[in-house]
């Protein structure tokens, strides 16, 4: 095998990024070109791993996250991370004139992705991947076109691509009655019909938000009180500013989970070491259904039934008829904004030989250092991540924890003859630039 060239190419104001000409294999295959997937490229290629990246760019955002949605976590936990901190949201939005809306609209998020992509991973392949097969110590990748691959490691970053959890008692009812949240780019559909929204979480209440100026007729239906998020839930307003300096005070920069536990998510490599059974609490307390506070005023004019168990659904003379608890009601449709569940064999791109070989817990991958899985050279990051690293790694800023992790597990693991593949020229590495992000274009 020849090796891979390499070429500099100007991107920013003072900055090279390595870009390589391919052959059809690589060191390692990144699944997926989300925030992982694209945090993931950028510091592999930095260290000068030969790596590959597939996948459409934001491709789960854009597609399934409804216009008018705001992204939960804080502007400073929505950076995708590069190696050396120059592609921040801060830059994006020095480029752009964006201002610093917070909370972001989902649709500028994707545009900082794409923003982030173009100018760390130009050339990122567009391509799907239909199958991963092991092939001796590698792995054998088929792609949508029919075309094939090696890479030596695969990381699977497809985040929460086919993982909607929908509940029994909707099973085989048509879409044009129900659907997930992940179903819709685009609510406006529903303006002037009457729309039942499943669920207590960020989704459901956005959602049924975005219904609502959207001209629908909503109501919520879930088993318990909405749990509601920061600040904005103190009914004193004597109290708040002591309130806000307390948060801001004990506040992590994801500001995932309660007090004290946000301390402990933003260390994953200490969390995998803890046990099982604290692990699972964890998660389960950082991850409980929640809306964030500054949802709650989008709601008027919203019915919230809480409480209720949904005992039937079915097609009633082209709407559909909830059995609940304490009656019937009857809706042109359902939403289900009931989350997601983790089972990597709904990735669809798994050869039945290595869903053999993979040890998971309860769907999710059992991971150990460099979060590489019981099939050797087989990594995942993202959401399928959280049952080992906890519960950061369903959130953006997980990404670069994730990057940094995998990134050196490679660099320490490599044979001396794969790292011959890949070795860049001295004056092919990332420079370090002294620009301000306002230079950055």
């Amino acid at each position: 095998m020849s090796p891979a060239r390499h070429c500099a190419r100007p991107l920013l104001h003072g900055v090279r990024v390595v870009n390589t000409i391919f052959r059809e294999d690589s060191e390692v295959a990144v699944i997926g070109a989300g925030p992982y997937g694209l945090s993931l490229g950028a510091h592999l290629k930095s260290a000068g791993i030969e790596t590959r990246i597939f996948g459409r760019p934001m491709s789960f955002w854009r597609e399934h996250m409804p216009k008018g949605m705001k992204l939960r976590s804080p502007w400073a936990a929505t950076h995708i991370v590069d190696p050396d901190n120059l592609l921040t949201l801060d830059a994006f939005a020095a480029v752009q004139n964006l201002g610093r809306p917070d909370p972001l609209p989902v649709e500028d998020f994707v545009r900082y992705g794409d923003w982030f992509q173009k100018t760390a991973l130009p050339d990122l392949d567009t391509r799907e991947v239909a199958r991963i097969a092991p092939a001796g110590r590698e792995f054998f990748l088929t792609l949508d076109d029919g075309a094939t691959a090696r890479a030596r490691r695969v990381v699977i970053a497809m985040g929460l691509a086919h993982q909607e959890f929908r509940p029994a008692a909707f099973d085989g009812l048509p879409a044009e009655l129900v659907s997930h949240a992940a179903d819709h780019a685009d609510l406006e559909k529903f303006a002037n019909k009457r729309v039942a929204v499943i669920g207590r979480g960020q989704s459901a209440t956005e959602s049924a938000a975005i219904l609502n100026e959207a001209g629908a007729e909503v109501e919520i239906i879930c088993r318990g009180d909405i749990h509601w998020l920061g600040a904005e839930t103190s009914g004193n307003a004597h109290r708040r500013d002591l309130y806000w300096r307390l948060h801001k005070l004990l506040a992590t920069k994801s500001g995932v989970g309660p007090f004290p536990l946000n301390w402990a998510n933003e260390q994953p490599g200490l969390v995998r070491r803890a046990p099982p059974v604290l692990r699972s609490w964890l998660n389960r307390k950082s991850l409980r259904a929640g809306a964030a506070g500054w949802v709650r005023p989008r709601l008027a004019g919203v019915a919230i039934d809480a409480g209720r168990t949904i005992r039937a659904a079915r097609p009633h003379g082209g709407r559909i008829t909830l059995d609940l608890d304490n009656g019937s009601c009857v809706f042109d449709h359902v939403l289900l904004a009931t989350g997601y569940r983790v089972d990597v064999a709904r990735f669809g791109v798994l050869a039945p030989a290595l869903l053999s070989a993979l040890a998971t817990d309860a769907g999710s991958p059992v991971l150990g250092a460099g979060y590489e899985s019981s099939v050797p050279g087989l990594h995942f990051v993202g959401s399928s991540a959280v049952k080992s690293y906890g519960p950061l790694l369903r959130f953006v800023w997980g990404a670069g924890y994730a990057a940094r992790g995998v990134t050196s597990f490679v660099c320490a693991n490599r044979s001396k003859s794969v790292a011959a593949w890949s070795q860049p020229c001295a004056d092919e590495v990332m420079a370090h630039p002294t620009e301000t992000a306002s230079n950055l274009s």
